[in-house]
């Protein structure tokens, strides 16, 4: 008696395939401001660490689950999703990958990417249409 084929298990991605994905996630979900921080020599914690913005908590949320959903996919099976009711800043911990999704005046107050030695990205000024 044969059982039910398993689905294959599917390797995870290399640190530059994993960041690869999530950049491509966040440009079609369409996240402002997006940063990639190379950590390499600079903390153990992760290889890289991906910052970006959402226009407001239901942006952040959608991005974030549809981020959770495409690494489950891709083979990363325990991402950690952390402040997902507020979606003021949501962190996703993809192992070798840390992504940031804030709202931009949160951003501004935390400003995570000067910790690293980087600064925030210029928001681009609004055009007013006429």
């Amino acid at each position: 008696m044969q059982s039910a084929a398993a689905s294959p298990v599917r390797p995870a991605p290399v640190p530059q395939e994993l960041k690869a994905l999530i950049e491509k996630a966040l440009d079609d979900d369409q996240a402002d401001n997006v940063v990639v921080i190379d950590l390499a020599g600079k903390t153990s914690i992760a290889d890289y660490m991906i910052v970006a913005s959402g226009r407001n908590t239901r942006h952040i949320a959608s991005m974030a689950e549809k981020l959770r959903e495409r690494l489950k996919v891709a083979g990363i099976g325990d991402v950690e999703v952390e402040g997902q009711p507020q979606c003021d800043w949501v962190l996703i911990d993809a192992g070798d990958v840390i992504i940031h999704l804030f709202r931009p005046e949160v951003r501004t107050f935390y400003n995570i990417e000067k910790m690293w030695g980087l600064d925030l990205p210029r928001a681009e000024p609004q055009r007013l249409m006429a």
